[in-house]
C-alpha cells in the first residue's frame, strides 16, 4: 500500500448544514475531489464474464445501497480490479472511491490484505469524515466481504467463506452483535449509550460483560478510541 496522501485543509465554512437540527458538516477538498469524480465507479452492469464475484449489501427501502464487482488474480490472489456503485450519500461515495484506489493501486492488494483494511485507514487518506459519517466507510467493506465470500464459493474456496451471521448477545431481547455494532456506528461510545439506544443487558445481567466488550472492540475499530 502507498503512504497516505497528505490531509488538505479543511474549509472553515460549512459544507452541509441538517436544517431541522442545526448541525453543520464540513469536508475535506479530498472527500470533496472523490465525491465529484470517483474513482473505479461503474454505472452500469459489466457484461458476462468481465468479473469473478459481486456482493451487494443495504437496501434501497431503508437506506444506502453497495454493490461492488472484484476480479482476482487467481495466482497471487491478488485483486486486479473493482468496480463499484451505490445508492448513497457524499461520504459513502468518497469513501468507497477511496476504498478502491487502496485496494488496486500499485498491482493490487492481495484478499488478506485487502480484508485487513480498517475505516479509520479509509478516513485517513480522505483527511477526515464527520462523526456521524464514519458508517459510510462501512459500506464497502460489507459490499467488499461479501464479494469475496462469492469469489471464494464459485472458485472452490469454501474453507476460506467468512462467516457472517449474527450472534445472539441478549437472548431476552434476540439482540445481536450486529445489533451493538450497528447503534456503535450510530453514535453510541459506551455501555451507557447502546443500553439507551438498544435497551440491552436490561433483563439479561449476565450479558453485559460480553456487552461492554463488544462496545469497546467497535468503538476502537471505527474510532481508534480505547
Amino acid at each position: 500500500m502507498s503512504k497516505p496522501q497528505s490531509r488538505k485543509k479543511i474549509n472553515s465554512q460549512s459544507d452541509v448544514t441538517n436544517q431541522a437540527t442545526g448541525q453543520s458538516w464540513v469536508y475535506s477538498d479530498i472527500v470533496k475531489d472523490h465525491f465529484f469524480h470517483p474513482r473505479n465507479l461503474l454505472l452500469g452492469d459489466p457484461r458476462p464474464g468481465d468479473y469473478d464475484a459481486v456482493g451487494e449489501v443495504g437496501s434501497p427501502a431503508c437506506g444506502d445501497v453497495m454493490k461492488m464487482w472484484v476480479k482476482v488474480d487467481k495466482k497471487t490472489d491478488r485483486i486486479k480490479d473493482l468496480k463499484w456503485r451505490t445508492f448513497g450519500c457524499g461520504s459513502a461515495i468518497a469513501a468507497t472511491s477511496m476504498f478502491s484506489l487502496m485496494v488496486t493501486e500499485n498491482g493490487g492488494l492481495n484478499i488478506d490484505q485487502a480484508l485487513k483494511i480498517k475505516p479509520q485507514q479509509i478516513m485517513a487518506r480522505l483527511g477526515g469524515l464527520p462523526a456521524r459519517k464514519i458508517h459510510c466507510s462501512v459500506l464497502a467493506d460489507k459490499a467488499f466481504r461479501q464479494a469475496i465470500n462469492n469469489y471464494f464459493r464459485l472458485s472452490g474456496q469454501p474453507q476460506r467463506i467468512m462467516p457472517d451471521g449474527g450472534k445472539i448477545i441478549d437472548r431476552r431481547l434476540n439482540i445481536t452483535d450486529h445489533d451493538i455494532e450497528e447503534a456503535v456506528l450510530e453514535g453510541a461510545r459506551n455501555l451507557a449509550d447502546v443500553q439507551k439506544k438498544l435497551k440491552v443487558g436490561v433483563g439479561d445481567q449476565e450479558a453485559l460483560p460480553e456487552i461492554e466488550q463488544l462496545v469497546r472492540f467497535y468503538v476502537e475499530k471505527y474510532y481508534g478510541e480505547k
